[in-house]
């Protein structure tokens, strides 16, 4: 995966004032003032406790050395990084007979209005990255779309765990418990896909999922397939795209409070730490290359729940309970942001 690096303006764990849960930000010099509910600077502080504490198992500490002959940075890719065809060894009946074609609307199956709760009225779309049947549709993802300031491939097959537990899998799991936490919470849920066609859908049609809905909040689900010793989670906002049918202005700020919101609970409910290649150990990276974020016109965050690649971290991904924990995480982040 091509990273655009840490963001120079990404949450700073020690740059918090302490004050009704604001933070000062310095940007060239002027400090500024943003609100933040202190969800960061408390699920850090519990992440910091945890590391000491913990004992061996699910629970220990990153190991952050290297592999040999592993470079520190993520191999350059498309919107995903890019793996061989995965194994299906794992996959399931459903994902094997996926047979439906992709939607010529662009628009995820309707769903019910929400239910009675705090997030009743608000409209939340899941992005499961990739597709468990992309893999047997090559020449389909490969073509190429336009997302604004350039052109990239419709999507990818993903990555995957060295025992081949798919990304694609990965994604639409937790995008399944997720869907359940936010409707028990009366929000209106929609998918991108949901394991019901062949391949795709494509990066631009992911993005107009999101924006015909009207969402509040777009949370694109992802893992990533870096080096073994590259451990942790990353956030991916969007940059300020203004190119074509780009434009990512009037989205870039709350989409930076959804990032940051997610970034703090998912600390708290995973004990995940932010990554250790990617962000400078903010949790957050700001990119201007990835179609789903450059085309979307509502708040939209991409988030690396982990790294596949990497043993411990493949530990957790393949771990049902902790997936569960993932979602969670995720969920309580976007109903922060969306004031439930």
């Amino acid at each position: 995966m091509s990273y655009a690096g840490p963001d120079p303006h990404g949450f700073d764990p020690d740059g918090w004032d302490g004050r009704d849960g604001a933070r000062q930000r310095r940007f060239g010099g002027r400090p500024v003032l943003v609100t933040f509910a202190a969800l960061v600077p408390t699920a850090l502080a519990a992440w910091l406790v945890w590391q000491v504490v913990s004992g061996p198992g699910d629970s220990e500490p990153p190991k952050v050395l290297p592999a040999p002959g592993q470079s520190s940075t993520a191999s350059p890719s498309s919107e995903r990084p890019s793996s061989p065809a995965p194994s299906t060894s794992g996959a399931t009946q459903k994902e094997k007979s996926a047979s439906a074609s992709p939607s010529k609307t662009g628009k995820a199956p309707a769903k019910p209005a929400g239910g009675a709760g705090p997030l009743r009225g608000k409209v939340v779309v899941i992005d499961p990255g990739h597709n468990p049947g992309n893999f047997r549709h090559t020449a389909d993802i490969n073509k190429s779309v336009n997302v604004g300031n350039g052109s990239k491939e419709c999507d990818t097959t993903g990555t995957s765990t060295n025992a081949g537990y798919t990304e694609a899998r990965f994604t639409l799991d937790v995008a399944r418990r997720m869907r359940t936490i936010l409707e028990k919470q009366g929000a209106t849920v929609e998918l991108t896909q949901n394991g019901d066609r062949a391949w795709g859908p494509c990066v631009d049609e992911r993005a107009k999922i999101g924006n015909t809905a009207k969402a509040d909040a777009v949370v694109s689900v992802h893992a990533d397939g870096s080096g073994q010793g590259n451990r942790g989670f990353h956030v991916i906002l969007p940059a300020s795209v203004r190119a074509g049918a780009a434009d990512t202005t009037p989205i870039v700020k709350p989409s930076r409070d959804l990032g940051e919101r997610i970034a703090g609970l998912y600390v708290k409910a995973t004990g995940q730490p932010p990554s250790n290649y990617i962000g400078g150990g903010t949790g957050l990276d700001t990119r201007s290359d990835l179609g789903g974020l450059n085309l979307s016109r509502v708040p939209k965050v991409f988030i690396e729940c982990g790294n596949m690649r990497d043993s411990q971290d493949a530990e957790r991904l393949t771990s049902g309970a902790w997936r569960q924990k993932a979602a969670r995480g995720i969920s309580e982040g976007i109903a922060s942001f969306l004031g439930g």
